[in-house]
């Protein structure tokens, strides 16, 4: 089989004519509607769902088995979700709601702007848009199959819908552009999309037509968006009537000449029959010089597909509750390499944690104990079969430092993402330097008396920067909660509180050729509620730092993230690989949320820890008792956690901003002589430049 992109060079022109013989269009068929003994539409690939009995088993977490009553008697309504099912199935004995975790949700206070919206009749706020869990699924399957096998024994097919956003319309009425996946290097075909653009063509299932079997035509690419693509049959030229949106890495795309390899018919759309008598001239004519996929395309995206974690590894991850140290997790469940761990010692399998199995979170066992790092040490000893330790070489690595001369000391000064509020870059200090080139950091005026809420981070971390990188770049750097002197300048500080900075060029300033540009759309972690992918926009580039917001939601939500990150995906990642896509905050969602924030905001005082999105945490309190304080070896017991009001379990908070006014005086501030010369870079680097940024002290 001939390429389109050699036709023209590798066939003279006298035998032009003769292109078809090449194979290309062998499947053309010029078969038409009149020439079918049947009007029915093309084979869908929809399940047929046989009749079902009166009697349907729906199988619950605990392994119970209840059965539906016969008729409608016993149904009931779960208060929290809203989903209708079987009363005997419910959970409690009240049967008010349809899970253990519908039950905790409504006892929270972090889901009662959730349960008011639907009692009000308004959508749901997107805390309230969460991962569906399979025991949730399964018995929304089946409750469907019963509603349809009552009105139908015969032949009633039965279709639970899903919540889905349509990025397509939501691109061309916005006009905005979506992120190109060679950006997502982590992604699946990150690295293999090639020169795939607009104005190739390939071969897809033809839906404007009425056959009984699935025909195929070529379309081209008219808009790209990540693994999204606009596409126009052939044959409608400026026609947009019949456009539609289509994942590329779906299995019916194929390369133009797949149908002729695979016997598979091309026929034109029925809208433009009639429009040409002959239709292989017009396709030759047309598809001249053409660019199509890689005749390997879909095995590549097969290849992608494949992640190396696998359920029961085990792993070494960050608690949640206390990032300061690390705890066994093991593998739940794998999709598009995303990896839902459930903490060893938990409970019950809602303890989990969301992260990429490139997330810098995640270590091979025996991590910490090899670096210094703090380790919560497990009483866990049964094990279930299967389990097995994630080999060494499935983790990211990290690039070698020399950690000898001049290195990181405690008590340096640096700027740092806080890993509490994402949103903001806070005055932060070293607080120990462990081994391989990690550091544990602290934000500075905000840290617990026992270091709980230290994080580790690489001394190549891009979530790390020298002092002055927040006033070069026109960042409002967060400074220490109670520090008085505002607007903050560094030179005050470090006299005021005898230390220095970290010098520059222990910072990582490579700024690679990243390709992301102001405004791009893209699929983006809440990493304040992992599990949550949501719709999201590159609203500011800084070096190799991006701004992300979330679409429909407060500036006040934005995440400070590198462009390297595993928690970011070009748009049709959720699609692809079966996540579920939070799409942006509605009208009357973003009313309600944004009522009760605008009550805090006016406080001038820090009032303790501010919870942002709520993470689902376990059960278990923390003791105090027999706490170790050395980060050099195993813990036996807990430290204390930080306690909101309300229930007792222990959640995940973000710190509070200072106020706005203050940090609008410091932006407007300038630095005075007398204390630093910054060398000024590029703000927000479009060219993907890289640029530098030094601070030095006069003498």
């Amino acid at each position: 089989m001939e390429d389109t992109r050699d036709l023209a060079e590798r066939t003279p022109r006298s035998e032009r004519k003769r292109r078809d013989s090449f194979g290309m269009f062998d499947g053309y068929d010029s078969c038409s509607e009149d020439s079918t003994s049947s009007s029915s539409s093309e084979d869908s690939e929809d399940e047929v769902v046989p009749s079902m009995p009166a009697s349907l088993p729906i199988i619950k977490n605990n392994g119970q088995v209840y059965t539906y009553p016969d008729g409608k008697a016993g149904m009931a309504t779960c208060e929290m979700c809203g989903m209708i099912g079987v009363r005997d199935a419910f959970y409690s004995k009240t049967k008010r709601f349809c899970s253990v975790s519908c039950s905790r949700s409504y006892s929270s206070n972090s889901k009662k702007a959730s349960i008011l919206a639907r009692l009000q009749g308004k959508p749901p706020t997107k805390k309230a848009k969460v991962l569906q869990k399979q025991p949730l699924m399964a018995k929304l399957a089946a409750y469907a199959q019963y509603q349809a096998s009552q009105q139908n024994q015969a032949k009633s097919k039965a279709v639970v819908t899903a919540e889905s956003f349509d990025w397509g319309k939501y691109i061309c009425s916005n006009n905005v552009v979506g992120a190109p996946v060679s950006c997502f290097k982590h992604a699946p075909m990150g690295t293999s999309w090639g020169d795939i653009e607009e104005g190739v063509r390939i071969e897809v299932p033809n839906s404007d037509i009425s056959l009984p079997t699935k025909v195929y035509w070529i379309a081209e690419i008219v808009k790209l968006a990540g693994f999204k693509a606009l596409l126009r049959y052939e044959g409608f030229d400026n026609d947009t009537s019949k456009d539609f949106w289509c994942n590329l890495c779906i299995p019916e795309v194929h390369p133009v000449g797949w149908c002729a390899s695979n016997g598979k018919p091309l026929v034109p759309p029925k809208s433009i029959q009639h429009k040409y008598s002959n239709w292989i001239v017009f396709l030759v004519k047309r598809l001249t010089g053409a660019k199509t996929l890689p005749t390997d395309f879909n095995t590549k995206v097969h290849e992608n597909m494949q992640f190396p974690f696998k359920k029961l590894m085990r792993v070494e991850v960050v608690d949640k509750n206390y990032l300061c140290r690390t705890r066994v997790a093991l593998v739940e469940q794998v999709i598009g390499g995303r990896l839902r761990l459930v903490y060893e010692e938990s409970q019950d399998s809602s303890d989990d944690f969301w992260c990429h199995m490139y997330s810098p979170l995640i270590h091979n066992i025996g991590w910490s104990r090899s670096i210094g790092h703090r380790f919560k040490r497990s009483d866990f000893t049964k094990r279930t079969e299967g389990q097995v330790d994630a080999p060494e070489q499935l983790f990211q690595k990290v690039k070698d430092v020399d950690q000898t001369g001049d290195w990181f000391k405690d008590g340096m000064k640096l700027e740092a993402i806080d890993p509490l509020n994402l949103s903001a870059i806070c005055v932060a200090t070293v607080k120990k330097v462990l081994a391989d080139g990690y550091l544990m950091i602290g934000i500075d005026g905000s840290e617990a008396v026992d270091g709980s809420d230290w994080f580790c981070y690489h001394a190549t971390s891009p979530s790390i920067f020298p002092v002055g990188f927040c006033e070069i770049n026109s960042i409002e750097l967060t400074p220490p909660r109670g520090y008085t002197k505002l607007p903050f300048k560094w030179f005050d500080y470090l006299r005021e509180t005898s230390s220095v900075a970290a010098p520059v060029r222990l910072f990582n300033k490579e700024v690679p050729n990243h390709g992301f540009r102001q405004g791009m759309k893209l699929e983006a972690v809440d990493l304040m509620e992992p599990r949550l992918v949501c719709v999201a926009t590159v609203t500011r580039i800084v070096h190799r730092l991006l701004r992300i917001h979330f679409d429909g939601w407060e500036d006040e939500y934005d995440q400070w993230v590198d462009c390297e990150s595993p928690d970011l995906y070009p748009v049709g990642w959720c699609q692809l690989t079966g996540y579920q896509l939070q799409p942006p905050a509605s009208q009357n969602s973003r009313e309600m949320s944004h009522s009760l924030p605008k009550q805090k905001k006016k406080a001038q005082q820090y009032k303790g820890q501010k919870k942002k999105r709520r993470i689902p945490v376990g059960r278990r309190p923390f003791s105090q008792a027999g706490r170790r304080s050395s980060f050099s070896g195993d813990e036996e017991h807990s430290p204390p956690l930080y306690r909101a009001q309300g229930p007792s379990r222990p959640r995940t908070f973000r710190r509070q901003n200072y106020n706005s006014e203050s940090l609008l005086r410091m932006k407007e501030e300038t630095a005075e002589a007398d204390e630093f010369t910054f060398s000024q870079g590029t703000s927000d680097q479009e060219s993907n430049g890289s640029g530098s940024y030094c601070i030095k002290q006069e003498p």
